[in-house]
């Protein structure tokens, strides 16, 4: 389970270096092409915007295996030992459940009532599902790396 979660900590690393990458090209474009040549990019505005979606819960997902997304653990430092290990497991279990309630079956009714209703961008024409997609995708990357986590405690007990 190590090596499966050091892989996909790879993928997500090599996957949101690309998406940052093709971001920072889009707004250089856009840029170049507003102040530069006077004729703005139709697309590059919403292809940002859809760009900022992935990197942001993708990232989310990212940090959260990393444990290092942004916390507020006061009640956590003042707890004593034992107490301590019960509350980051039921912390563990609240993530795992709004990955699972919020990101995972709302992203899943999000994305199939964007593709049923067929609803398209306005610049790129993209069916909007495929924007969507990202969220049942992250939750369920938050989801094994909660459990991993839990397991990980667990085990040092």
């Amino acid at each position: 389970m190590i090596k499966f979660q050091k892989k996909l900590n790879r993928v997500l690393e090599i996957f949101l270096v690309i998406l940052v990458s093709v971001l920072v090209v889009d707004v250089l474009w856009q840029v170049f092409s507003r102040y530069l040549l006077s004729s703005p990019s139709s697309f590059t505005d919403e292809l940002a915007g859809f760009l900022l979606i992935w990197v942001g819960v993708l990232g989310a997902a990212y940090v959260s295996g990393k444990k290092e997304h942004l916390a507020i653990d006061i009640l956590l430092q003042k707890s004593p030992p034992v107490r301590q290990e019960r509350l980051q497991i039921l912390i563990h279990i609240l993530v795992f459940l709004f990955a699972l309630s919020v990101m995972v079956v709302g992203g899943i009714i999000l994305m199939y009532t964007r593709f049923v209703l067929e609803v398209k961008s306005a610049a790129l024409q993209l069916p909007l599902g495929y924007v969507y997609v990202i969220l049942p995708i992250s939750g369920l990357i938050i989801m094994f790396y909660e459990l991993f986590h839990i397991l990980e405690l667990k085990k040092a007990k």
